[in-house]
């Protein structure tokens, strides 16, 4: 009982890895789709992509990936997600 509990606890924290390192790789996106363009939707989607980044540092990660798909969306971008 007790290693399936320490399975679970580690795969679990395995995956919040996982979400953790994928934000960095999505602001790169967004910084290189956006960082010379100085229209109104790329205005917008680095300041999404912006606010994404704090909730990341706030250990917030699928609340961050979401905000990183909303910015995407404003520049009718296709982030390219890890697997």
């Amino acid at each position: 009982m007790r290693a399936i509990l320490l399975g679970a606890a580690l795969v679990f924290a395995s995956a919040a890895v996982a979400g953790a390192g994928e934000c960095p790789m999505l602001q790169a996106q967004i910084d290189t789709q956006f960082g010379k363009r100085f229209d109104r939707q790329a205005t917008e989607a680095r300041t999404k992509a912006a606010e994404a980044m704090a909730l990341h540092k706030a250990g917030k990660h699928d609340e961050s990936v979401k905000l990183y798909d909303e910015a995407a969306q404003l520049g009718s971008i296709q982030l390219t997600r890890s697997k």
